[in-house]
C-alpha cells in the first residue's frame, strides 16, 4: 500500500469495492468522453467489474477517507483501466497510479485510449508513453483509438 498527499491511499481493491469502482468508471467515462458511445449499459458495466474484473485481483483503488475516488486495472504489463472521479482529476492521483504501475511492471507497460481523449493522451505522454499503433475504431465502441507503450 502506498500513501501520499492528503488522505488518498492506493490499495488493492476488494470485492466490496465493486460498486464504487464501477461508479468511478461510469462517471469518468461520461465526463471525459461525452461524444463516445458506450457499448454497454450501466448495469452491464457494474456486473462486468463485479463478476469479471475484480475477481482477477488486478484492480487498485484510490481511497480517500473511505471513498473510492479512482481506480486502475493493471493486468501484467497492460494498464487496461485508469479512471478518476471527475472532481478528483488534477490532484496527483493519476500520477501516483502510473508510478505504481511502472513499479509493478518495471520492464514496460502498454495501454489503449481513444484518439479523441486528448487530456488522457497528454497525461500518458507526460509520463513517458509513446504512441505505438493507431486504429480506425476496431473496438466495441467503434471509436478510433491509439495504443501507447512505456519502456524504461
Amino acid at each position: 500500500m502506498t500513501a501520499g498527499p492528503a488522505t488518498v491511499t492506493l490499495r488493492p481493491a476488494t470485492a466490496a469495492d465493486g460498486p464504487a469502482v464501477a461508479e468511478v468508471y461510469l462517471r469518468a467515462y461520461d465526463a471525459a468522453l461525452p461524444t463516445v458511445r458506450r457499448a454497454h449499459t450501466d448495469d452491464e458495466v457494474r456486473d462486468y467489474f463485479r463478476y469479471v474484473v475484480l475477481p482477477r485481483g488486478t484492480t487498485w483503488v484510490a481511497d480517500e477517507a473511505g471513498a473510492v475516488v479512482g481506480m486502475m486495472v493493471l493486468d501484467g504489463a497492460e494498464l487496461s483501466q485508469l479512471h478518476l472521479r471527475p472532481d478528483r482529476r488534477g490532484h496527483g492521483i493519476g500520477d501516483r497510479f502510473v508510478a505504481l504501475a511502472k513499479e509493478r511492471s518495471p520492464s514496460g507497460l502498454s495501454l489503449w485510449t481513444f484518439q479523441v481523449n486528448a487530456p488522457a493522451r497528454r497525461f500518458y505522454e507526460r509520463h513517458g508513453f509513446t504512441a505505438d499503433r493507431w486504429t480506425d475504431g476496431d473496438n466495441e465502441e467503434g471509436e478510433p483509438d491509439v495504443r501507447y507503450v512505456w519502456r524504461p
